[in-house]
């Protein structure tokens, strides 16, 4: 069942996915509740990430009455959240205010496709990398991906195997300091957090290089916070236009 109010009795060994999920996009609006499979796409998330071995608990966070009517409807569990949040981070960190895990993963609305071997590899990123507050992952480029393309964002990992730089450019900004191995990796938008940094990350003050590459994880690296990065061999790509849908729409139901 969905509720409206989001202190959660979560017990204080749970890994809990988060999934912020709202209506608004530009190039294909109500995209969480498109159903051409028969499910609204939130479903399908919903079902990879309860798929995960390592994740506990699911709950979609939205800020509109339809898309929690719609989880309500398919069994899930959704929670209402302040409509003047500025991104998917700030949104999962008001949820997680009112749970008692020890850890949050973020997982996207858009990512009906999403491997849960992924999800399981950014919980064990983090768990592997005790000083970090955060982690992501990413994977090599696949043939006929184009590294060029400012729309699939690279990681520049460390010697150390930690996350050195972001960028949509095949070069990160040397503001950052550190130097990237080579090949860059191709960024999935998939975040694991220990409860209390996730508070402190969602408050920063957002920076420069945030900023002008329009990427929210580069706010950790510039404050000097570490983010550990893992590595899956592969992954799915997000869902932003109805084109993208319509093809996902194929492959499920080829696979089906």
């Amino acid at each position: 069942m969905g509720t409206s109010d989001h202190a959660i009795d979560a017990p204080s060994g749970e890994i809990v996915a988060i999934i912020p999920t709202r209506m608004g996009s530009t190039r294909f609006p109500g995209k969480p509740l498109a159903d051409a499979t028969g499910r609204p796409m939130v479903q399908h998330v919903c079902e990879q990430a309860e798929a995960a071995s390592r994740i506990d608990r699911v709950i979609v966070a939205t800020d509109d009455e339809r898309i929690l009517r719609a989880v309500e409807a398919f069994g899930g569990f959704a929670v209402m959240t302040d409509p003047g949040h500025p991104n998917g981070t700030s949104r999962i960190a008001e949820v997680a205010s009112g749970l008692d895990c020890r850890m949050v993963v973020n997982v996207q609305g858009d990512e009906p496709m999403i491997d849960p071997a992924a999800i399981d590899a950014v919980v064990e990123a983090l768990e592997d990398d005790p000083e970090a507050g955060m982690a992501t992952v990413a994977c090599p480029f696949a043939t006929g991906e184009d590294p060029e393309d400012p729309n699939l964002v690279k990681a520049f990992p460390r010697d150390d195997g930690r996350a050195g730089a972001f960028s949509r450019a095949t070069a990160p900004d040397p503001i950052l300091g550190h130097e990237p191995v080579a090949p860059p990796l191709r960024h999935l938008g998939l975040y694991a957090y220990r409860p209390e940094y996730l508070q402190q990350f969602a408050a920063l003050a957002s920076t420069p290089l945030e900023q002008s590459e329009r990427l929210e994880q580069l706010r950790a690296l510039e404050h000097g916070h570490p983010i550990a990065l893992g590595q899956v061999a592969w992954a799915h790509h997000g869902i932003d236009t109805p084109e993208q849908y319509q093809a996902f729409v194929d492959l499920w139901t080829a696979g089906r």
